[in-house]
């Protein structure tokens, strides 16, 4: 597979690498550095063996293995790991590097935010969803028992590293779970993706540079989500909210399937989306086995969850809506009655 690269300009510019390959590149990184800490979900380590081809190259990588999934985001790891940093006197020309899905390159990119405020930090994304969606665009942050992503910061990685031989480990769940995402960047800018998807065969490494060629362009516009960059957020406002009231069982991209087919629902009652488009994004989650439905009786938790989500504003939950594919719109929603009426279309 030819390599190519995106460039996001943000706070810093920087590089997506697509199908580089990781240990490669990470050497070429790292050569200057005396420190490099390295984080690894427990059970990915055990499978992909990455701690020991990263301690074959000498003793400069500190290794930390992590819980898996979401249990990584919590204060208890994040305080394990600052202490980490001081007990190996980890210092602003050393490096930060995040191996794993969404939730690792988060956690690596916070304790980057925040130790001595401020180091370098390299985003190696092993899922589909982390190559082109949350390793990219620099939000970076942790979980708390209110929410999640609520405890965080904006700060950019130097580079980032999508080596697709990950994709070849994925489980067929994970997989479709990314693939949410990329649905997502179709809907929301880019309607060529959408009509990719329906091909018979997927073509993963020009869907992956297709997305996050629209999430550098978001992101290089709207680095700290004053208006533009909420776009990206398209189902994921119900999507965070169901998210946390499965316990996390469900995978963020499943979660958000959920979310854009309310969010399309609702764009749909307001009269700016057509019922044809409406249908797409479920044929789309069905074709690749994502869920489109949840539990009407789980309503009352989920609107709780909603009426915390960070983008809301003075009492005002707030929703990215499509007028169509590629054009986006916003919509601050009062009434819980209009809510759930919307959500009575998704409920099984």
């Amino acid at each position: 597979m030819a390599k190519s690269q995106i460039t996001v300009a943000a706070e810093r510019r920087y590089d997506v690498r697509i199908s580089e390959n990781w240990l490669e590149r990470i050497q070429v990184i790292a050569e200057p550095r005396n420190l490099v800490l390295v984080l690894i979900p427990e059970d990915f380590d055990r499978e992909s063996g990455i701690a020991k081809s990263l301690q074959a190259l000498g003793s400069k990588y500190e290794i930390v293995r992590l819980p898996n999934g979401e249990a990584q985001k919590s204060f208890q790891v994040f305080q394990s790991i600052i202490e980490i940093c001081g007990r190996i006197n980890l210092s602003r020309s050393d490096l930060i590097i995040g191996i794993g899905g969404g939730a690792t390159t988060d956690l690596a990119g916070f304790v980057a935010a925040t130790w001595l405020r401020g180091l370098d930090w390299v985003a190696v994304p092993t899922t589909l969803a982390g190559m082109v969606d949350a390793a990219i665009g620099g939000k970076t942050g942790i979980n708390s028992e209110h929410g999640k992503n609520l405890v965080g910061a904006f700060h950019s990685p130097v580079e980032v590293i999508v080596d697709l031989e990950f994709l070849q480990s994925l489980s067929k769940r994970d997989q479709s779970a990314g693939l949410a995402e990329v649905i997502k960047c179709g809907f929301i800018a880019d309607p060529s993706i959408l009509r990719d998807l329906i091909e018979p065969e997927v073509d993963y490494q020009k869907l992956i540079m297709k997305s996050v060629a629209v999430k550098a362009a978001v992101v290089s516009s709207d680095f700290k989500e004053t208006f533009a960059r909420e776009i990206l957020n398209y189902g994921h406002t119900v999507g965070h909210a169901i998210e946390m009231h499965s316990d996390y069982k469900l995978r963020h991209g499943e979660a958000v399937a959920i979310g854009m087919v309310f969010a399309a629902e609702l764009s749909h009652a307001h009269g700016t989306l057509t019922a044809k488009d409406v249908a797409l994004h479920r044929e789309l989650a069905s074709k690749f086995n994502l869920p489109i439905q949840y539990p009407r009786a789980a309503w009352s938790a989920v609107y709780s969850n909603l009426t915390r989500d960070k983008k809301n504003r003075g009492g005002k939950i707030r929703f990215v809506t499509l007028k169509g594919p590629g054009v986006t719109d916003r919509l601050e929603v009062v009434s819980e009655n209009l809510l759930r009426e919307i959500y009575e279309r998704i409920a099984e």
